[in-house]
């Protein structure tokens, strides 16, 4: 028998989020003003972190026990706010879970349909980069050959101690970018949700080594509207005002006292603009 109970009005359970670490965090931000009556449950895999170093059957396992346990602690939509885990999970997490599930995009394509004719620099993990739904993402761009991906190893496991000062990343910046030097850049794409916390550092290295428009892009705010759009449409709104002060729970595979810490001083970083 067909139950024809209407709907609930409004859906009151939490978002899940989850990433390799702290770096959903920057999405987290972003989910918070566009959904502000939202709560969330965040986990970072701080213990396994980063993903970008592991093989893609490794990644799919760490993301479906990370998307299993936030299901199982009864969010109503879930975000993956990893590049990596989205490029290697997405499509088989979709496939096994009975939750809406929205992911994080690296943000080539506003950097490629901005005007120019200087180059796109893709940032990310080696993980993301080689992985076959951001090759093909890339394919789909206008001129792909103006997308250089760089791998930055090296930056996430920085972050994850909590390091994020304007001048803590120029051995990495210099190491993976050198080749490009004086190069015409007009779009620089944090393709790792950890890389927007290291945004002053990156515009630093940009205005010193390369010209051009040399603006920063990142898929944080699409996938905030994303999620919006999701939310309304199934209508799994909460009520208004129920968020309350204390909106986010912090889960970790880490030390929780610890991580808790460096997480909650990163969501209070100003989103760059």
């Amino acid at each position: 028998m067909t139950d024809r109970s209407p709907k609930p009005e409004y859906d009151d359970r939490p978002i899940g989020v989850f990433d390799s670490g702290f770096g959903g965090a920057s999405t987290l931000r972003n989910l918070l003003l566009e959904l502000p009556d939202e709560r969330f449950i965040y986990f970072g895999d701080n213990l396994n972190a980063p993903y970008g170093d592991k093989s893609e059957e490794e990644i799919l396992l760490l993301a479906e026990n990370a998307a299993d346990m936030l299901v199982h602690r009864g969010v109503k939509a879930l975000v993956v706010a990893c590049n990596t885990a989205t490029s290697a999970a997405i499509k088989a997490l979709r496939e096994r879970l009975d939750v809406p599930v929205v992911s994080v995009e690296p943000a080539i394509k506003p950097a490629c349909e901005a005007e120019g004719d200087g180059k796109v620099l893709m940032l990310a993990t080696v993980a993301t980069t080689g992985l076959a739904r951001y090759r093909a993402l890339q394919a789909r761009m206008p001129d792909p050959d103006r997308v250089i991906n760089v791998g930055c190893s090296g930056i996430v496991d920085r972050i994850e101690k909590g390091v994020v000062g304007e001048t803590d990343f120029d051995d990495i910046l210099s190491e993976k970018l050198a080749p490009y030097e004086g190069m015409k850049i007009d779009g620089i794409v944090l393709g790792c949700t950890h890389y927007p916390f290291i945004a002053p550092a990156i515009k630093r290295y940009a205005a010193a080594h390369f010209t051009g428009e040399r603006r920063l892009y990142d898929g944080n705010a699409g996938t905030a509207r994303q999620l919006k759009r999701v939310i309304d449409s199934r209508r799994l709104n909460a009520r208004p005002g129920c968020a309350g002060e204390d909106r986010v729970t912090f889960l970790t595979s880490g030390d929780h006292e610890e991580c808790e810490t460096i997480f909650r001083r990163l969501l209070e970083i100003p989103i760059h603009d």
